[in-house]
């Protein structure tokens, strides 16, 4: 059977509207001042998230502090609007970035560049670019039809799910910074390479047919222009992503309040400690099957690293959710062939191994 031709039904580039006007100088100092005063405010409620969690769980609910229960609560109360509030202020902050790197304009960054170098451009445009299973496909093919070598591309499609802001948001606040910060790294190394290696297989021919046939359309008819649009664009960037997972960050964080309460100390060493050298790749195969994200799965970890988990095996889970979920691979089954899937689980779950296996050698 010939494959379906869809050149015809890819879409025509709209041609780009006017740049709006850029804003006057009393208006962009009214933004800023608004601004200023907007986050001195969310610092000041940030700063007594604690004490306001003690006080209900221990004062107003009469739980004890030393009671599972009590223990349980306090995590919940205090952990819920913190992550909830630190998601707000860094997805904001990350949607005006955003506002800069449209699809189109990051297919041109990406295009004609030198593959290590692309390698390295994709995993850290992945970080700010938005990207879910939804928009695998149409991204994946403005990639592909723009010339993108199919390893940087990839390089660009591990990236964005695993080391999005969320996760970090999630990590800094619940794990705190160094451990965000070693997340934030060996993501973007286990991107990077995993894409040259898979550059290095030249593997184009397990792409489906019918996507080489498909012309890049789309242009940047609706790219912001100026400080009033992006913060618009901030704005729709939180109600979409917190609107979105919020329910999720709620749900996790009472999955790890019941873990942090009532799990026995040490029973997770057991079977995620580092004594244990099968915890890695089990925590992967585990994880990979999950559907999840950032905002569910990060306070699992949290609770599961403080009730005796190995950091590396933790973290390999985590990735595993994230980077390599079912739902995600099934998407990608209607642009890329089973033996070109194989290969970017097999790539990137070895790095993942690896890195589960250093952290608990190292730490």
């Amino acid at each position: 059977m010939q494959p379906i031709k869809l050149t015809n039904l890819a879409p025509h580039p709209e041609p780009p509207k006017p740049q709006p006007p850029p804003l006057a100088p009393g208006a962009a100092i009214r933004y800023f001042t608004i601004g200023l005063l907007a986050l001195a405010l969310w610092f000041a409620i940030y700063r007594q998230l604690s004490p306001l969690a003690d006080f209900i769980a221990f004062t107003l609910l009469n739980l004890s502090p030393e009671s599972r229960l009590g223990k349980a609560t306090q995590f919940f109360l205090y952990d819920t609007p913190k992550v909830l509030m630190l998601l707000v202020l860094v997805v904001f902050a990350v949607g005006i970035l955003r506002s800069f790197f449209t699809p189109e304009r990051t297919r041109k960054i990406l295009a004609g560049k030198r593959e290590s170098v692309g390698n390295v451009l994709a995993a850290l445009l992945g970080i700010a670019t938005p990207f879910c299973s939804c928009s695998a496909v149409p991204l994946f093919i403005g990639f592909v039809t723009a010339g993108i070598p199919l390893g940087v591309t990839f390089s660009f499609l591990i990236a964005a799910p695993m080391v999005n802001e969320v996760a970090l948001v999630l990590l800094y606040g619940l794990l705190g910074w160094k451990v965000a910060g070693l997340y934030l790294v060996t993501g973007l190394v286990i991107a990077i390479v995993a894409g040259w290696t898979i550059g290095r297989l030249h593997m184009e021919k397990y792409v489906e047919e019918w996507v080489k046939h498909v012309l890049a359309g789309g242009g940047e008819a609706n790219a912001p222009g100026n400080l009033r649009e992006r913060v618009e664009y901030g704005r729709q960037a939180v109600q979409d992503i917190v609107g979105r997972v919020w329910v999720y960050v709620i749900l996790g964080i009472a999955v790890g309040a019941g873990i942090h309460g009532y799990v026995p100390e040490g029973f997770m060493a057991s079977i995620m400690g580092k004594s244990a050298w099968w915890s890695v790749p089990l925590a992967v195969v585990i994880g990979i099957p999950m559907y999840a994200n950032a905002a569910g799965i990060v306070p699992v970890i949290q609770a599961l690293l403080a009730k005796g988990a190995a950091l590396g095996t933790a973290l390999a889970f985590m990735m595993s959710v994230i980077a390599l979920s079912l739902p995600e691979m099934v998407i990608l089954r209607k642009v890329l062939k089973p033996a070109l899937i194989a290969t970017f689980v097999g790539v990137v779950g070895s790095g993942i191994l690896l890195v589960g296996y250093l952290f608990n050698l190292v730490i």
